[in-house]
């Protein structure tokens, strides 16, 4: 397999990179395709060398016979799920929702987007 071809499979699989406050710099992963991650104090540095972790994934894996995990994409999820929470939450919550003049589903997943 050429290095473009393990670029082009690294590329598919979705990447993160955040900072974390306990650790006190921004930390990358690649969940689909490794677990742990690539620490550093620069976002840039960071994302760089997290595409550079995937491609050596891809490569070993693919040395070794093992086939490449499934990607995520948008077409994976239906955009449904279900959660439970405490009966007083679950109030907590549809009243600010009404407050704001939302439906519950509204409310909840504009915080989720900010989480």
């Amino acid at each position: 397999m050429n290095k473009g071809d393990v670029k082009k499979l690294a590329a598919r699989y979705p990447k993160f990179v955040e900072w974390n406050d306990e650790d006190a710099c921004f930390i990358g992963r690649c969940p689909d395709l490794f677990d742990g991650g690539v620490h550093g104090r620069d976002e840039a540095k960071v994302y760089e060398q997290l595409c550079g972790v995937a491609e050596e994934w891809v490569l070993l894996l693919h040395e070794d016979g093992t086939t490449l995990p499934a990607a995520s994409t948008s077409e994976t999820f239906s955009g449904k799920f279900v959660i439970r929470v405490a009966p007083a939450v679950h109030q907590r919550l549809v009243l600010k929702a009404k407050a704001g003049g939302e439906s519950l589903n509204t409310y909840v997943a504009k915080a989720l987007r900010r989480a």
